[in-house]
């Protein structure tokens, strides 16, 4: 055995690996579980409440042993009468969808020009991007509110697709260049040598390698969208009305009625969880791209 071979390995016998504690283990696993308790307990709470009747419902303190009820339920779906929520589900999915839709075919070659083929002060046009973040949400309404009126486009769901879809590009852009960043450049470059134009090179090249950020983009572009109730209260009626829009109408002037309001927000929570879990898995490849170096 060479002389050079035993010092190594001297050197790593005198150098032992460093360990977690078994009892940082252990309490960073508790912390996690009371954390994951803690957001889990309004959820299970509200989906509680929705089981009760509203006299049951209203009670100070709660009554957990109360006895379970689909009223609040079928009072939501318009059973009996009441108005229907399928209109104002159904504009949610399309203002939701078409607008995510819409960010991903113009944020991607955004963010391409400014991560792999940077542009000049690609970090001025970044932040300029997020600065129209920082202008409040209200101060915007007026003008916003009187251009749909003079065009004729109040109570209309794809005024709701153009404005969600201009809130949400700046994120996307944003979260996009830094995924587009770990696509390597050499593969963009044999895909040109092949004679593959820009347009192929995004569909068959990037967004494959880039799929799980573009998965984090869009489940996060369709949160924002879906939640967004300030410009659909104010700029839809009857026709265009969102699903945020049809649960205010539970809080009438006659009180808040509980059981119903926990039923119609479990059921309007329903398809951001459902998005959420169905890409769990690109959500946390895609979160964590870019992180470590």
């Amino acid at each position: 055995m060479s002389a050079t071979t035993t010092g190594v390995r001297r050197t790593e016998a005198a150098t032992p690996r460093v360990r977690r504690p078994r009892t940082a283990n252990t309490l960073l696993g508790l912390l996690a579980w009371l954390l994951a308790i803690a957001f889990f307990l309004p959820i299970a709470w509200m989906a509680l409440t929705s089981l009760h009747s509203e006299p049951d419902a209203a009670t100070n303190p709660p009554s957990i042993g109360a006895p379970l009820t689909l009223d609040g339920y079928r009072e939501f779906f318009g059973v009996g009468g009441g108005a229907s929520p399928w209109p104002a589900l159904a504009n949610s999915v399309t203002a939701s969808v078409v607008s995510t839709l819409l960010v991903l075919v113009l944020a991607l070659p955004a963010a391409y020009a400014l991560s792999i083929r940077p542009v000049r002060k690609w970090t001025d046009v970044l932040f300029f991007f997020l600065s129209t973040k920082m202008l409040p949400v209200v101060a915007g309404l007026l003008p916003i509110y009187l251009f749909a009126k003079q065009t004729g486009f109040l109570d209309n769901v794809w005024l709701l697709v153009v404005l969600y879809a201009s809130m949400n590009l700046p994120i996307a852009v944003w979260m996009m260049q830094s995924f587009l960043r770990e696509v390597p450049v050499a593969l963009i470059e044999a895909a040109r040598v092949d004679g593959a134009r820009l347009p192929t090179i995004l569909a068959r090249v990037v967004a494959p390698i880039a799929a799980p950020g573009i998965a984090a983009t869009a489940l996060i572009c369709f949160i924002f969208s879906w939640n967004e109730l300030l410009f659909a209260r104010v700029l839809t009626g009857v026709v265009a009305e969102t699903a945020p829009v049809f649960l205010t109408g539970f809080i009438t002037s006659q009180g808040l009625f509980l059981a119903k309001v926990c039923a119609a927000s479990l059921v309007i929570s329903l398809p951001v969880l459902a998005a959420g879990f169905a890409a769990q898995d690109k959500l946390v490849q895609g979160l964590s791209l870019g992180a470590v170096k």
